[in-house]
Protein backbone atom coordinates (compact mmCIF):
# COMPACT_ATOMS: atom_id res chain seq x y z
CA UNK A 1 0.00 0.00 0.00
CA UNK A 2 1.66 3.44 -1.32
CA UNK A 3 0.53 6.78 0.83
CA UNK A 4 -1.94 7.88 -1.20
CA UNK A 5 -3.38 3.89 -0.75
CA UNK A 6 -3.04 4.42 2.78
CA UNK A 7 -4.56 7.59 2.99
CA UNK A 8 -7.48 6.28 1.18
CA UNK A 9 -7.92 3.58 3.23
CA UNK A 10 -7.95 5.93 6.04
CA UNK A 11 -10.48 8.05 4.84
CA UNK A 12 -12.80 5.37 3.88
CA UNK A 13 -12.60 4.01 7.58
CA UNK A 14 -13.11 7.26 9.42
CA UNK A 15 -16.14 8.20 7.71
CA UNK A 16 -17.67 4.33 8.06
CA UNK A 17 -17.14 4.46 11.72
CA UNK A 18 -18.76 8.32 11.95
CA UNK A 19 -21.48 7.30 10.30
CA UNK A 20 -22.36 4.34 12.95
CA UNK A 21 -22.42 6.47 15.90
CA UNK A 22 -25.04 7.74 16.96
CA UNK A 23 -25.62 11.40 18.03
CA UNK A 24 -27.60 10.70 21.20
CA UNK A 25 -24.97 8.27 22.29
CA UNK A 26 -22.37 10.94 22.81
CA UNK A 27 -24.54 13.62 24.28
CA UNK A 28 -25.67 15.27 20.76
CA UNK A 29 -29.15 15.89 20.22
CA UNK A 30 -30.24 13.93 16.98
CA UNK A 31 -32.05 16.74 14.86
CA UNK A 32 -34.11 16.56 12.07
CA UNK A 33 -32.05 18.18 9.40
CA UNK A 34 -29.25 15.40 9.31
CA UNK A 35 -28.90 14.25 5.86
CA UNK A 36 -26.70 11.56 6.49
CA UNK A 37 -26.54 9.22 9.53
CA UNK A 38 -24.04 9.33 12.03
CA UNK A 39 -22.12 12.23 13.27
CA UNK A 40 -21.22 15.37 11.44
CA UNK A 41 -17.35 15.93 10.87
CA UNK A 42 -17.74 19.43 12.95
CA UNK A 43 -18.84 17.02 15.75
CA UNK A 44 -16.14 14.58 15.50
CA UNK A 45 -14.01 17.19 15.63
CA UNK A 46 -15.57 18.79 18.27
CA UNK A 47 -15.35 16.01 20.95
CA UNK A 48 -12.41 15.34 19.71
CA UNK A 49 -11.27 18.44 21.00
CA UNK A 50 -9.07 19.38 17.25
CA UNK A 51 -9.76 22.14 14.43
CA UNK A 52 -12.81 20.74 12.16
CA UNK A 53 -10.63 22.37 8.68
CA UNK A 54 -8.07 19.76 10.52
CA UNK A 55 -10.36 16.56 10.84
CA UNK A 56 -11.92 16.95 7.64
CA UNK A 57 -8.57 16.75 6.04
CA UNK A 58 -8.17 13.88 7.64
CA UNK A 59 -10.94 12.07 6.68
CA UNK A 60 -10.42 13.94 3.07
CA UNK A 61 -7.15 11.77 2.84
CA UNK A 62 -5.17 14.97 2.46
CA UNK A 63 -1.19 14.50 3.21
CA UNK A 64 -1.01 16.10 6.61
CA UNK A 65 1.07 15.27 9.90
CA UNK A 66 -0.25 13.68 12.72
CA UNK A 67 0.72 13.24 16.47
CA UNK A 68 -0.20 9.82 18.40
CA UNK A 69 -2.05 11.98 20.92
CA UNK A 70 -4.11 13.76 18.29
CA UNK A 71 -5.36 10.00 16.99
CA UNK A 72 -5.88 9.10 20.50
CA UNK A 73 -8.78 11.58 20.80
CA UNK A 74 -10.57 11.06 17.56
CA UNK A 75 -9.87 7.39 18.16
CA UNK A 76 -12.10 8.18 21.84
CA UNK A 77 -14.27 10.44 19.94
CA UNK A 78 -14.93 7.72 17.24
CA UNK A 79 -15.56 5.04 20.35
CA UNK A 80 -12.73 2.90 18.23
CA UNK A 81 -12.37 -0.96 19.80
CA UNK A 82 -8.35 -2.07 20.05
CA UNK A 83 -8.66 -3.57 16.80
CA UNK A 84 -9.92 -0.29 15.14
CA UNK A 85 -7.19 1.72 17.25
CA UNK A 86 -4.81 -0.46 16.14
CA UNK A 87 -5.68 -0.21 12.27
CA UNK A 88 -6.12 3.69 12.47
CA UNK A 89 -2.72 4.25 13.78
CA UNK A 90 -0.81 1.57 11.67
CA UNK A 91 -2.80 3.80 8.28
CA UNK A 92 -1.91 7.23 10.08
CA UNK A 93 1.14 6.98 11.25
CA UNK A 94 2.72 4.58 8.32
CA UNK A 95 3.80 1.92 10.87
CA UNK A 96 2.43 -1.29 9.30
CA UNK A 97 5.34 -4.17 9.11
CA UNK A 98 7.72 -3.86 5.76
CA UNK A 99 6.08 -7.02 4.17
CA UNK A 100 5.86 -6.22 0.64
CA UNK A 101 7.55 -10.02 -0.32
CA UNK A 102 5.98 -10.66 -3.80
CA UNK A 103 5.05 -13.98 -4.52
CA UNK A 104 5.14 -16.45 -1.55
CA UNK A 105 5.44 -20.07 -0.65
CA UNK A 106 2.97 -21.88 1.61
CA UNK A 107 4.32 -21.82 4.90
CA UNK A 108 4.98 -24.85 6.48
CA UNK A 109 3.08 -26.54 8.58
CA UNK A 110 4.73 -28.00 12.31
CA UNK A 111 4.55 -31.21 13.20
CA UNK A 112 3.08 -29.82 16.67
CA UNK A 113 0.46 -28.10 14.76
CA UNK A 114 -0.12 -31.06 12.20
CA UNK A 115 -1.00 -33.21 15.11
CA UNK A 116 -2.93 -30.66 17.14
CA UNK A 117 -5.15 -30.88 13.70
CA UNK A 118 -5.34 -34.59 13.57
CA UNK A 119 -6.42 -34.55 17.09
CA UNK A 120 -9.36 -32.18 16.66
CA UNK A 121 -11.21 -35.10 14.68
CA UNK A 122 -14.90 -33.65 14.94
CA UNK A 123 -13.52 -29.89 15.73
CA UNK A 124 -13.44 -28.59 12.03
CA UNK A 125 -9.71 -26.75 11.72
CA UNK A 126 -8.30 -24.38 9.07
CA UNK A 127 -4.98 -23.11 9.55
CA UNK A 128 -4.64 -19.63 7.94
CA UNK A 129 -1.17 -17.40 7.10
CA UNK A 130 -1.78 -13.35 7.09
CA UNK A 131 -3.49 -13.65 3.62
CA UNK A 132 -6.14 -15.90 4.75
CA UNK A 133 -4.38 -18.11 2.02
CA UNK A 134 -5.28 -21.77 3.91
CA UNK A 135 -2.63 -23.81 4.43
CA UNK A 136 -3.59 -26.59 6.76
CA UNK A 137 -7.13 -28.16 7.43
CA UNK A 138 -8.39 -31.32 9.15
CA UNK A 139 -10.66 -34.01 8.03
CA UNK A 140 -13.82 -32.36 9.67
CA UNK A 141 -12.86 -29.30 8.06
CA UNK A 142 -12.91 -30.94 4.44
CA UNK A 143 -16.37 -32.57 5.23
CA UNK A 144 -17.83 -29.51 6.11
CA UNK A 145 -16.44 -27.00 4.21
CA UNK A 146 -15.15 -28.41 0.87
CA UNK A 147 -12.21 -30.94 0.10
CA UNK A 148 -9.55 -27.66 -0.17
CA UNK A 149 -7.01 -30.27 -1.39
CA UNK A 150 -8.43 -30.41 -4.89
CA UNK A 151 -7.36 -26.34 -4.99
CA UNK A 152 -4.47 -25.13 -6.01
CA UNK A 153 -2.49 -23.23 -3.06
CA UNK A 154 -2.65 -19.79 -5.11
CA UNK A 155 -6.22 -20.08 -5.55
CA UNK A 156 -6.72 -21.89 -1.88
CA UNK A 157 -7.94 -18.50 0.05
CA UNK A 158 -10.33 -17.78 2.40
CA UNK A 159 -11.78 -14.56 1.10
CA UNK A 160 -11.90 -15.69 -2.60
CA UNK A 161 -13.36 -19.20 -1.85
CA UNK A 162 -16.33 -17.44 0.31
CA UNK A 163 -17.30 -15.12 -2.59
CA UNK A 164 -16.76 -17.53 -5.36
CA UNK A 165 -17.64 -21.00 -4.25
CA UNK A 166 -21.29 -21.61 -4.29
CA UNK A 167 -21.27 -24.32 -2.15
CA UNK A 168 -19.59 -22.34 0.56
CA UNK A 169 -22.74 -19.56 -0.14
CA UNK A 170 -24.91 -21.89 0.34
CA UNK A 171 -22.88 -23.51 3.61
CA UNK A 172 -23.99 -20.15 5.99
CA UNK A 173 -27.28 -19.57 7.18
CA UNK A 174 -26.22 -15.70 6.93
CA UNK A 175 -24.17 -15.83 4.78
CA UNK A 176 -23.17 -11.65 5.11
CA UNK A 177 -22.90 -12.12 8.45
CA UNK A 178 -20.19 -14.88 7.91
CA UNK A 179 -18.77 -13.04 5.59
CA UNK A 180 -18.12 -9.87 7.65
CA UNK A 181 -16.33 -11.94 10.24
CA UNK A 182 -13.51 -12.94 7.75
CA UNK A 183 -12.95 -9.58 6.51
CA UNK A 184 -12.91 -7.87 9.83
CA UNK A 185 -10.01 -10.20 10.60
CA UNK A 186 -8.36 -9.13 6.78
CA UNK A 187 -8.84 -5.52 7.62
CA UNK A 188 -6.94 -6.07 10.83
CA UNK A 189 -4.30 -8.03 8.51
CA UNK A 190 -4.28 -4.92 5.76
CA UNK A 191 -3.34 -2.33 8.54
CA UNK A 192 -0.59 -4.47 9.83
CA UNK A 193 0.77 -5.53 6.84
CA UNK A 194 0.11 -1.81 5.29
CA UNK A 195 3.69 -2.03 3.18
CA UNK A 196 2.72 -5.21 1.52
CA UNK A 197 1.12 -4.25 -2.19
CA UNK A 198 -0.07 -8.01 -2.46
CA UNK A 199 -3.86 -6.54 -0.04
CA UNK A 200 -4.20 -3.60 -2.43
CA UNK A 201 -3.85 -6.27 -5.97
CA UNK A 202 -6.22 -8.56 -4.16
CA UNK A 203 -8.54 -6.41 -3.34
CA UNK A 204 -9.17 -4.67 -6.51
CA UNK A 205 -9.48 -8.42 -8.33
CA UNK A 206 -11.71 -9.38 -5.50
CA UNK A 207 -14.04 -5.95 -6.08
CA UNK A 208 -14.46 -7.20 -9.96
CA UNK A 209 -15.14 -10.52 -9.17
CA UNK A 210 -17.69 -9.98 -6.97
CA UNK A 211 -20.54 -7.50 -7.13
CA UNK A 212 -21.00 -7.26 -3.11
CA UNK A 213 -17.50 -7.49 -2.28
CA UNK A 214 -17.16 -3.79 -2.26
CA UNK A 215 -20.09 -2.87 -0.14
CA UNK A 216 -18.54 -5.34 2.60
CA UNK A 217 -15.40 -4.36 2.78
CA UNK A 218 -16.32 -0.64 2.93
CA UNK A 219 -18.25 -1.29 6.01
CA UNK A 220 -14.96 -0.97 7.58
CA UNK A 221 -14.74 -3.35 10.54
CA UNK A 222 -11.64 -4.43 12.26
CA UNK A 223 -11.83 -7.27 14.46
CA UNK A 224 -8.46 -10.00 15.28
CA UNK A 225 -9.86 -12.57 16.72
CA UNK A 226 -14.14 -13.22 17.21
CA UNK A 227 -15.86 -15.83 19.04
CA UNK A 228 -19.07 -16.41 17.63
CA UNK A 229 -21.73 -19.12 17.10
CA UNK A 230 -21.82 -19.92 13.09
CA UNK A 231 -25.41 -21.70 11.86
CA UNK A 232 -24.69 -23.57 8.72
CA UNK A 233 -26.94 -25.52 6.33
CA UNK A 234 -25.12 -28.66 5.07
CA UNK A 235 -26.54 -30.05 1.75
CA UNK A 236 -25.88 -33.74 3.50
CA UNK A 237 -25.98 -33.01 7.44
CA UNK A 238 -28.58 -30.15 7.51
CA UNK A 239 -28.74 -27.61 10.31
CA UNK A 240 -25.36 -27.32 11.95
CA UNK A 241 -24.00 -24.96 14.76
CA UNK A 242 -20.28 -24.57 15.84
CA UNK A 243 -18.95 -22.13 18.21
CA UNK A 244 -15.36 -20.37 16.01
CA UNK A 245 -12.75 -20.05 18.14
CA UNK A 246 -10.03 -17.58 16.33
CA UNK A 247 -6.20 -18.24 17.69
CA UNK A 248 -2.65 -16.80 16.49
CA UNK A 249 -0.11 -19.51 15.80
CA UNK A 250 3.35 -17.54 17.89
CA UNK A 251 6.25 -18.50 15.75
CA UNK A 252 8.16 -17.04 12.84
CA UNK A 253 4.82 -17.51 10.49
CA UNK A 254 1.88 -15.17 11.00
CA UNK A 255 -0.55 -17.96 10.92
CA UNK A 256 -4.05 -18.26 12.34
CA UNK A 257 -5.88 -21.40 13.72
CA UNK A 258 -9.38 -21.25 13.38
CA UNK A 259 -11.36 -23.82 15.01
CA UNK A 260 -14.95 -24.32 14.84
CA UNK A 261 -16.29 -26.42 17.98
CA UNK A 262 -19.65 -28.28 17.57
CA UNK A 263 -22.44 -26.67 20.03
CA UNK A 264 -22.79 -29.25 22.89
CA UNK A 265 -26.09 -28.27 23.14
CA UNK A 266 -27.06 -28.99 19.12
CA UNK A 267 -26.79 -32.50 17.58
CA UNK A 268 -24.02 -31.02 15.32
CA UNK A 269 -21.39 -33.34 16.70
CA UNK A 270 -22.96 -36.52 15.75
CA UNK A 271 -24.46 -35.21 12.49
CA UNK A 272 -20.19 -34.77 11.82
CA UNK A 273 -19.37 -37.82 13.03
CA UNK A 274 -22.26 -39.93 10.47
CA UNK A 275 -20.95 -37.01 7.62
CA UNK A 276 -17.49 -38.15 7.92
CA UNK A 277 -18.14 -41.81 8.40
CA UNK A 278 -19.96 -41.94 5.36
CA UNK A 279 -17.83 -40.25 3.66
CA UNK A 280 -14.93 -42.77 4.53
CA UNK A 281 -17.05 -45.37 3.46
Amino acid sequence: MDREARRQALSVFLKAKRAKILPESVGLASGTRRRTPGLRREEVAQLAGISTTWYTWLEQGRDIRMSTSVLDCIANALQLTIDERKYLYALALESGSAANLGKEEPPEISPSLQKILQELRFCPTIISDRRYDIVGWNDAAANVFLDFGTIPFEQRNMIRLLFTRKELQRLAVNWEHFVRGFLAIFRAYYGQYAEDHWYDQFLEEMKAIHPDFDDLWQQSEVKSAPEVLIQFRHAKAGKMQFHLTSLQVQGSSDLRCSIYTPDPHSPTESKLKKLMGDNAG
